[in-house]
């Protein structure tokens, strides 16, 4: 049996009730209410086909190359949006809405627009900006969580809406970054 067809198999063999792993949620993740730690428990499951589809979600034929995108068996429900389908781009977690225009989200969610020209729209607003340690070496990190809405090409008449979180070293002279213009 080819990888594609075990993975068709798996996912209609699954019971719908899998939405996530254990101690895992989907909805806080996307809509940034966990912490960097929470969203690397992600790499395990997006990094393996079959340990998505054991959780009831899909993979999607890449229709971005920057994104890997899932069908869930089971909807969740994401700034009061309903969807079944997610993306994950580099440190982004996005829910993809049946939303034409993004913009009233974007307001509901206090964002500041960063882009909106040509037809793409991007809004966003770092919600957590804080020092920690690794725990490991000592070394200091600067933990990001960014809430953001944006439009892709790619998705015509959806709205991605989610949370980027990141770990960054400090600026190499210990001063803050600049303001971002």
């Amino acid at each position: 049996m080819t990888p594609r067809l075990l993975l068709l198999a798996l996912s209609t063999a699954l019971p719908a009730s899998a939405p996530c792993a254990p101690g895992l949620d989907l909805p806080a993740l996307i809509e940034c209410r966990q912490g960097v730690d929470d969203f690397a428990a992600l790499a395990p499951i997006t990094g393996d086909p079959l340990k998505a589809v054991a959780l009831g979600w899909r993979p999607l034929p890449q229709g971005n190359l920057f994104m890997t995108e899932y069908m869930l068996n089971t909807p969740v429900t994401v700034f009061g949006h309903t969807t079944r389908q997610i993306a994950v781009a580099g440190a982004s977690l996005m829910a993809v809405l049946d939303l034409p225009d993004p913009r009233p989200l974007a307001t509901a969610l206090a964002l500041e627009t960063g882009y909106d020209a040509d037809g793409k729209f991007m809004a966003g607003r770092e919600l957590v900006s804080r020092d920690v340690s690794d725990p490991d070496s000592g070394e200091a990190l600067i933990e990001s969580v960014i809430l953001s809405v944006s439009t892709v090409a790619s998705h015509p008449g959806k709205t991605l809406a989610g949370c980027t979180y990141s770990l960054d070293l400090p600026d190499e002279d210990g001063a803050p970054p600049p303001p971002s213009a």
